[in-house]
This record gives C-alpha cells, sequence and structure tokens, in this order.
C-alpha cells in the first residue's frame, strides 16, 4: 500500500494546515503507532497517528468543503483565541465539517477569507512559490505623491526584506483622503499596512476584494457561501492542481 508523508495525512484529515503539521512534529508532538515522528516520515491509512496524545483520524474518502466568507472588522482569524476575542469560526454556524482559515487578515481588516478542510489545496494556496495575486481595497490618508505611488509599486523594505513589485491604482482622491487597489502576489504578515506604513502613509482601512480569479462580489458582511464548481476549478487553474 502506497505510504503518504506525515504532515499531508494530517492536513488531509482537516486537522490543521500542513504547514501546522511540519510544525507540531518538528516540536515532537506527533508520534506514529505510539512511536515519535521526524519530517519525511510517512504512513498509511491504517497506521495510527496522534498529536498530543490525541488519535488523528483519516478517512480514505473526504467530503472536502471550500467556503468564502466575508470577514468583517473586529475578528481575528484563529480557531480559538485565549484572550476570548470573537473569531472567524463563530461566523460560521451551521458548517459541520471542521475547517479551518487559508491564511488569515488581521482583526481589524476585513474581507475575502477563505475556509477548507482540504489540506493540500490549503498549503497550495498559501505557498510562497504560487504567487497567487491577492487584490485589496485600502483607504488611506492623508493623501498620496506620485513618489509614494512609485515605491509601492516598485516594493519597499518592510521587515527586512524588499517586497516583490506590486499593481497600485488610484479608485479615489479627496482632500484628506485616497483610496488604492493594491494588488500582491505574497502572503507577509500584514504585509499591505507594512507597505503604506514604509511610506508614510496611514491605513484607515483595508478590505481584500479577491484571491486569484476568486472574487468577494456582493457577499454580505459576516456572511458566508459555499465555492461554486466554476470558482474551484478557477483557483485550482491558478495555482497549476487542475482536478
Amino acid at each position: 500500500m502506497e505510504k503518504i508523508r506525515i504532515q499531508k495525512m494530517i492536513a488531509d484529515s482537516g486537522c490543521c494546515s500542513r504547514r501546522k503539521a511540519e510544525l507540531l512534529i518538528s516540536q515532537g508532538r506527533v508520534k506514529l503507532n505510539g512511536h515519535p515522528v521526524k519530517l519525511g516520515d510517512k504512513c498509511g491509512y491504517k497506521d495510527l497517528i496522534t498529536i498530543d496524545g490525541e488519535r488523528i483520524y483519516m478517512p480514505r474518502k473526504r467530503n472536502f468543503l471550500y467556503i468564502m466568507l466575508n470577514k468583517p472588522r473586529g475578528y481575528v482569524t484563529t480557531v480559538s483565541d485565549e484572550l476570548d476575542r470573537r473569531c472567524v469560526m463563530d461566523l460560521l454556524e451551521g458548517v459541520e465539517e471542521r475547517v479551518y482559515p487559508v491564511g488569515r487578515l488581521d482583526r481589524n481588516s476585513e474581507g475575502l477569507l477563505l475556509f477548507t478542510n482540504d489540506g493540500e489545496f490549503a498549503n497550495s494556496i498559501m505557498h510562497p512559490s504560487r504567487h497567487i495575486a491577492k487584490t485589496y481595497r485600502v483607504t488611506v490618508r492623508p493623501s498620496i505623491s506620485d513618489d509614494q505611488l512609485a515605491a509601492l509599486s516598485e516594493g519597499v523594505e518592510i521587515d527586512g526584506r524588499k517586497t516583490l513589485p506590486a499593481t497600485v491604482v488610484v479608485k479615489e482622491k479627496e482632500a484628506g483622503r485616497v483610496v488604492l487597489l493594491i494588488t500582491i502576489k505574497e502572503g507577509r504578515n500584514r504585509q499591505i499596512r507594512k507597505m503604506c506604513e514604509a511610506v508614510g502613509l496611514e491605513v484607515a482601512r483595508l478590505r481584500r476584494i479577491s484571491i486569484g480569479p476568486l472574487r468577494l462580489g456582493m457577499l454580505k458582511p459576516g456572511t458566508y457561501r459555499e465555492l461554486t464548481a466554476e470558482e474551484l476549478r478557477a483557483l485550482r487553474n491558478a495555482i497549476g492542481k487542475e482536478k
């Protein structure tokens, strides 16, 4: 029987992302049939995998879910929160399968957020090598100069490393307020906010409106829906994984 890497098996179980599974393995929290494992180890469907002593169940076939949420401000992108803050999972009432967010939006950001229990798909969306385009509608203050626009477009240094070139379009401009559409192909922590801060702009509002070919559209804040077959196919094409 074909063996599968343990981190993929854990991710496919819907327990967490593959990246998180790799971290758990490196921390020594994962065991296979009672024995600690290391990255690169493989297993089969009949093997017993535990994380911190809790068994992970992996059926041969899963009903994968792919959900898009219009995240409102004030919610953190975590499954649970030690500080008892509102979590995005609170908004998925009625979803019976265990899903988890693909990437994140910070507490004060809003817009398109994906959820799934398909670990391989989630890993493909988040992997830096895929360069999936993400577009944000960003309101900044007080105004913006040509030099600031050029800097955002060409790339600015944040956290000691320069960002990749971005597409920046001015949508609205009035006294003390400018609305930009910024498209990036990275997923660094708080990247849009840090880019704007680096050129002297204050972010008043930040909303993600698309991930690759997937658009937020008219989905109301705080509500969710499953992706259509066409949307899922387009996303898979964008990450180079047709099914």
